[in-house]
């Protein structure tokens, strides 16, 4: 099943008019011998959260109602930082995050989001289906934690701004611009002499609205749904990364389930990940025009410039030396070498 950008948006207002928006959606089982949560710090009408819903109800159908699903959406549950602390506890036992969030606490996680090395989408799943993201997978588990095979798609990221277009790297210097808690996002923008701020992701839009920023940078589909062209007035496709989000198990939480309960939950888990990244893709695609309709000015700058001064200034070698040397092989395999 295809879900169109209308088909997004209808969804989120049918939320609105039943009241629902905000409130956890919930797949109910009679007598579930295993309820789960699900976090994330997405809108409902996010296609994550669409996928959800419906890997929720399919689990219900064919695990016969021995496992429950409950999702908690738009940071419900605290943000990506309090939220990572509870799945590691085992209050939350499923959490969709970012790898570069994520490398708070697996460092190497952050690999797949170094910038400007990804030209499409088939370099980024070759890398993340293949090799990289089995050395990654392998990272996470080191921390007690479970990653699902298949990570799910955000997109390319772009630049907005209240204050300026950004064509060249000379347009972020001084730029005061709010990136997640992630050292790969400060360290890139700081290399690009801007003023890079973390904030969590449910405190974005108020940052943008009270001028703590100037700039974010996000997907054009999350731009939409968190409605972030509200306090924007530019957006330059820089397609400066590519991010996604690991779907994440507390281990103690995994391993109580029955081996044929893991099969069944993985297989549906990878499934709704592989819809969602043709639905993420397909929305990134085609929601600038409605970006455009809302007063949203876009502009294409040329990547090349930004990599060369990456490369000029040594980020691209610091960060060979943080990830190591085989992390890095391994992520040149796809990319073609960066130094």
């Amino acid at each position: 099943m295809r879900h169109s950008r209308r088909g997004f948006l209808a969804a989120g207002s049918s939320l609105v008019a039943g009241g629902l928006v905000g409130a956890p959606w919930i797949a109910r089982a009679q007598t579930a011998e295993f309820t789960y949560k699900f976090a994330n710090n997405l809108p409902d009408i996010h296609p994550i959260n669409v996928r959800a819903r419906e890997m929720a109800a399919a689990l219900k159908a064919e695990t016969q109602g021995r496992f429950e699903l409950r999702i908690f959406p738009s940071s419900q549950l605290g943000s990506d930082t309090d939220t990572l602390s509870q799945l590691r506890a085992g209050g939350v036992e499923f959490f969709t995050l970012s790898p570069l969030i994520l490398s708070t606490l697996v460092p190497g996680a952050s690999i797949s989001g170094i910038g400007f090395v990804f030209p499409d989408y088939n370099a980024v799943w070759k890398a993340l289906d293949g090799d990289l993201g089995a050395h990654v997978r392998q990272q996470i588990a080191k921390a007690n934690l479970v990653a699902m095979e298949k990570i799910w798609d955000n997109g390319f990221r772009q630049t907005t701004s209240s204050t300026r277009q950004i064509k060249t790297p000379d347009d972020l210097r001084g730029f005061k611009i709010r990136v997640p808690p992630s050292p790969l996002w400060t360290s890139m923008f700081r290399t690009f002499e801007a003023a890079p701020t973390s904030i969590n992701f449910n405190e974005v839009y108020s940052s943008l609205q009270t001028k703590i920023v100037d700039g974010q940078e996000n997907p054009l589909a999350l731009i939409a749904t968190a409605k972030l062209y509200e306090v924007q007035k530019y957006c330059s496709l820089t397609n400066h990364m590519w991010d996604g989000y690991w779907f994440l198990a507390n281990r103690r939480a995994w391993e109580r389930l029955p081996p044929d309960l893991r099969t069944v939950v993985a297989q549906h888990i990878n499934a709704a990940g592989l819809k969602e990244r043709e639905d993420c893709a397909q929305l990134n695609a085609t929601v600038q025009q409605d970006l455009t309709a809302k007063g949203l000015v876009f502009n294409q700058p040329d990547p090349a410039p930004f990599r060369e001064k990456l490369q000029k200034a040594g980020f691209y070698t610091e960060w060979k030396g943080r990830y190591g040397d085989e992390a890095w092989a391994i992520l040149e395999r796809t990319t073609g070498k960066l130094m």
